[in-house]
């Protein structure tokens, strides 16, 4: 496979992405053979208006050492944690490796804020969080396994970022993107964007018409999964000119 990390992506993708959930997404990825795309376990934090859609940028934190992670680290401004913080761009999320580490914090609300002053569009990690009141409160989509009060120097040493990681079970290479909702995370291979974005986009607004038709008493036969005549229903109720002619 090419590397596709640095082909741009067309906004009009993303904007579709931005349209369907990640039970959408998942069922498009499922349909071209990958099945461990959902980041499992993760909450939501933060107050974010809208999905969270952008690409990945990846930190990799090993298991501390006690002789090495000692707070003086973080005297240094080129820590990799600090410098991953003031690395990412505007549109980017932040996703951090804790190896399903919970017992000691991935970040806190400071560095977040930095995140969220500087345009992210969100942080995404399989270890938890300190001061999480205060994340709770940031404008910009978080996702975490919980909260945690202890530093991250306890159990994590920051290694290096952009790089392959693994978060919550699933392989996440730097420019992949990453959607997020109320359901959790996925991630989706930056080179299959263009293939399942308006796909699920259609997806998305197919079921919110079935779900209207369910609600309203329809049975599950016929209309979930459409048959014909549900679909020619469907048409017209999008395409109301085009069905009539």
């Amino acid at each position: 496979m090419t590397d596709s990390s640095t082909t741009p992506l067309d906004p009009d993708d993303l904007g579709a992405l931005a349209e369907a959930g990640t039970a959408t997404v998942t069922t498009q990825l499922f349909k071209l053979g990958l099945r461990n795309t959902f980041l499992a376990g993760l909450r939501t934090y933060g107050r974010p208006a809208k999905r969270m859609v952008g690409e990945a940028f990846t930190l990799r934190y090993i298991p501390a050492r006690e002789d090495i992670d000692v707070l003086d680290v973080f005297d240094d401004y080129d820590h990799p944690q600090r410098l991953a913080v003031e690395s990412v761009g505007p549109g980017q999320i932040l996703v951090v490796d804790c190896r399903g580490e919970g017992r000691a914090a991935s970040a806190g609300h400071i560095l977040l804020t930095r995140l969220a002053a500087r345009h992210a569009a969100g942080f995404v990690t399989d270890g938890t969080l300190r001061d999480i009141a205060g994340i709770d409160e940031l404008p910009m989509p978080v996702y975490a396994t919980g909260p945690a009060a202890m530093t991250n120097l306890a159990l994590h040493h920051a290694v290096d970022m952009q790089l392959p990681i693994g978060c919550a079970g699933v392989a996440v290479y730097p420019g992949d993107v990453l959607l997020g909702d109320a359901d959790g995370v996925v991630c989706i291979p930056r080179h299959l964007v263009a293939s399942i974005a308006n796909p699920a986009r259609e997806q998305e607004a197919l079921e919110a018409f079935l779900q209207q038709r369910v609600a309203n008493g329809a049975p599950l036969r016929g209309t979930y999964p459409p048959d014909e005549a549900t679909l020619r229903a469907y048409r017209a109720f999008t395409r109301p000119s085009a069905a009539a002619s």
